[in-house]
């Protein structure tokens, strides 16, 4: 069932209607226009605001401005709940539309593709990111694969550090070629244990290894 977000409005039509270009947050000098992300504030002041793309803005006859929303979900909301690769700031992208009132804007954000939002040198408050869609009904993601990295062959949580092997240019988690964090930061050079047997039994029969084309990535199911 999807999930319905507590003062919604149902999008009928109605006489007076105009759309608008943008919108003035209450109280701020922040402009909304059609596209931007913002922060909705939820009816729970113990909970996190709802994150949406605003998609129109319009006014009725009496000037109260309502916006037409896609809203993001965070991934304790959806029906998989949120896993251990998800990072702190992840949202996905659902198939959930609202009306909502104008007046429950708190502020802005930013909602980062995963590419972008990984060469992030300092993440803020109002820093997102996405790399999937959402259906909220079924449960379902857009792509349903997702590369994985390292032995434990986990999707990369950008919140985690990991270190890439110069051979294979797969990267692992610290922890999982027995290293601490310290130790990785402090690397200027890091060649796996399967790359560096692998080299060694290459030399001894008068060859060399040679890296892993980007082809070869791995990919794994992305489970409902």
């Amino acid at each position: 069932m999807a999930k319905t977000r507590p003062g919604s409005l149902a999008p009928k039509s109605k006489p007076g209607k105009k759309d608008l270009d943008s919108f003035t947050i209450r109280g701020t000098n922040k402009v909304v226009r059609v596209g931007d992300c913002v922060l909705m504030r939820p009816p729970d002041n113990g909970k996190p605001p709802y994150v949406a793309r605003v998609e129109k803005i319009e006014s009725d006859s009496r000037n109260n401005v309502k916006v037409r929303v896609r809203w993001y979900y965070r991934p304790e909301e959806s029906l998989g709940g949120r896993r251990q690769f998800h990072g702190a700031k992840e949202l996905f992208l659902s198939d959930h539309y609202d009306v909502q009132s104008a007046q429950t804007i708190e502020g802005k954000c930013i909602v980062h593709s995963f590419k972008n939002y990984s060469k992030l040198e300092n993440v803020g408050a109002e820093d997102y990111f996405c790399r999937f869609e959402y259906k909220a009904v079924t449960g379902a993601f857009t792509p349903d694969r997702v590369a994985v990295y390292c032995k434990c062959e986990m999707p990369y949580n950008p919140d985690d550090l990991m270190v890439q092997c110069e051979v294979c240019k797969d990267w692992y988690h610290p922890a999982c070629v027995d290293m601490t964090i310290e130790e990785a930061k402090m690397l200027d050079h890091f060649v796996c244990f399967e790359c560096t047997e692998d080299d060694a039994k290459r030399s001894q029969n008068g060859f060399h290894s040679s890296p892993v084309s980007d082809s070869d990535e791995k990919v794994i199911l992305f489970l409902d």
